[in-house]
């Protein structure tokens, strides 16, 4: 399986920073995801979500208090400072924060240190690896609530990322970079603006946001893989749609794989409160558990790539079937 290290190395860096990217290419991750949001001047940067409160430190800073509001994100109320209401230069002057603390006390020892990276960084980081290490490096970009970006802050982030990865040299299917989406229309569009490869995000719940009548569950059936198909190279599941409770694969990837997809699931995490109760150690819901043992899980259902908070531990569990 491919090794995508889900926003960098996020078990031991504080997630979406140059840092944990780092960490994560050193590793031997095969790519590395950056989720992206956009600044009111129309730069893409890499945060878990447009609410920026979670994860940095934009609540310690008198000036940005009255920012705070209330927005309502794909049919939830939000409450927070967003990045489309800062500027580049605002966002510059704050610093990113653990998101899960009390799961990851030891990267919370890392709050304040590294600001918020752009796109752009995160690409000249990738490049420079590459020069140094003479190895490829693939990028993983997902484009995070696209159609509320454009229709609340009159941003296209689809255009903003194509252009941004053609300024990169990015633009063949050959490129290693693949573009995500739990949305359909951007995606759509994107298989009209680039050869990149692009991906179906899926939930195990729910439907795409932009589409309010569709649900996962029926574009995961083998009409709607096939409907997946026509603009999309990858499906990104879920993995509790590609393994049933007894740890065996479910027909999601045989069925995607007919249809000429492959399959990206979400997310191999090394802590007890991400795994399966078989797999889960004493010690707590922090606490790492059989991370190696849902590796071959994973790998034996024959899975093309998967997502992981932790690329040294996966690069470790692919080392060992071979």
């Amino acid at each position: 399986m491919l090794i995508i290290a889900h926003r960098g190395a996020s078990g031991e860096r504080p997630e979406h920073t140059l840092a944990a990217y780092e960490r994560a290419i050193d590793q031997g991750a095969d790519y590395i995801e950056p989720d992206l949001v956009v600044t009111r001047d129309g730069v893409l940067i890499a945060r878990h979500e447009n609410e920026i409160g979670e994860t940095t430190d934009v609540a310690a800073h008198p000036r940005f208090a009255d920012r705070r509001r209330s927005k309502t994100i794909d049919g939830t109320l939000v409450t927070g400072w967003f990045a489309e209401d800062f500027t580049l230069e605002e966002v510059r002057t704050l610093r990113a924060r653990e998101r899960l603390p009390q799961l990851r006390p030891g990267n919370a020892r890392f709050d304040g240190l590294y600001p918020v990276p752009t796109f752009a960084e995160i690409i000249a980081l990738v490049k420079a690896r590459e020069a140094e290490t003479g190895r490829r490096i693939g990028i993983y970009p997902e484009l995070k609530h696209p159609t509320f970006l454009l229709q609340e802050a009159g941003i296209d982030t689809v255009d903003l990322l194509v252009l941004e990865l053609r300024r990169a040299g990015y633009a063949r299917a050959e490129d290693p970079v693949f573009i995500q989406n739990f949305e359909v229309a951007p995606l759509r569009r994107l298989a009209r603006l680039t050869d990149l490869r692009l991906v179906q995000l899926v939930a195990a719940q729910g439907g795409p946001a932009d589409e309010p009548g569709m649900l996962y569950a029926d574009m995961v059936t083998p009409a709607g893989l096939a409907e997946i198909a026509r603009y999309a190279a990858a499906i990104g599941p879920d993995l509790r749609l590609v393994l049933d409770e007894s740890g065996g694969a479910t027909p999601l990837i045989a069925d995607a794989h007919r249809a000429g997809l492959q399959v990206h699931g979400w997310t191999l995490r090394k802590e007890n409160a991400f795994l399966p109760a078989r797999l889960r150690s004493a010690g707590g819901e922090g606490a790492t558990g059989d991370f190696a043992g849902f590796w071959r899980l994973l790998a034996a259902s024959g899975m093309d790539a998967v997502f992981t908070d932790d690329p040294a531990l996966a690069v470790s569990a692919r080392g060992q079937e071979r």
